[in-house]
């Protein structure tokens, strides 16, 4: 026999509760039976609150106890955090990761192996596109972020607000095969700017900083990864200029 559990969730036209569904979820995947019940209108729910001195919905009851939210359920079944706070690299080596693949698919879409320097030009071309967007989806954000480290924005702050357009144009024009010598300067210079200010704030200042790389809302910490962007930039400007000559 099944256990039943009792989940108390927002449902209305207006708003579903997303962790009302994954609470739903947890207690399917435990073997549980649910007795679903859709609080369907915020007086509904206020109602439910007050009348259970809870401050949030939902609410699971087993065995005609409160566990409470989906932090305390996910805890309940010994569960870590669902939400990881502090510093992660993870948005930008998802990105890395994504950005080879599609370099590995264009290489092989178009000469049937993967088995050349292309797959490295495209990879470095489809990244700095990539992380140009994430800089372009909040100026004034990543500008707040950069001008704390960047030793060029610090002093020229409209610099921060070139930057992701700079970036981008560098990674379009490789992936366009525009001239070396167009492309190449670009990629170059901020790729240095970028380098030395990284490793001056980071290994010779020893500052804690996060990193706009992703976006003026990112959690990825300044360091080790962020450098690594900007040698990438550093060499794809080396090697277009190479190229070209």
């Amino acid at each position: 026999m099944k256990n039943t559990a009792k989940l108390y969730r927002m449902f209305t036209d207006q708003h579903i509760c997303p962790y009302g569904l994954r609470s739903k979820d947890l207690l399917e995947r435990k073997g549980f039976d649910i007795e679903d019940h859709r609080l369907s209108s915020r007086e509904e729910t206020e109602t439910f609150k007050q009348e259970h001195n809870v401050e949030t919905t939902p609410q699971t009851f087993i065995d005609g106890k409160r566990v409470g939210g989906y932090d305390e359920l996910r805890a309940y079944f010994d569960l870590p955090p669902a939400v990881k706070t502090g510093t992660t690299y993870t948005p930008v080596l998802a990105i890395f990761a994504t950005a080879f693949a599609m370099a590995l698919a264009a290489v092989y879409a178009s000469s049937g192996t993967i088995m050349s320097l292309k797959v490295i030009e495209l990879f470095v071309a489809f990244s700095m596109t990539i992380l140009a967007i994430q800089k372009l989806r909040d100026l004034y954000g990543f500008s707040n972020s950069f001008i704390t480290y960047d030793l060029l924005a610090m002093k020229h702050l409209r610099y921060a607000y070139i930057y992701p357009f700079a970036e981008a144009f560098a990674g379009i024009g490789m992936i366009a095969g525009l001239s070396g010598y167009v492309v190449g300067p670009v990629s170059l210079f901020i790729g240095t700017v970028g380098a030395i200010s990284v490793y001056k704030a980071v290994y010779l200042d020893k500052r804690e900083l996060k990193c706009a790389c992703v976006g003026g809302d990112s959690n990825v910490p300044l360091g080790f990864v962020s450098l690594t962007e900007n040698l990438f930039m550093v060499g794809a400007g080396v090697w277009m200029l190479w190229k070209q000559m």
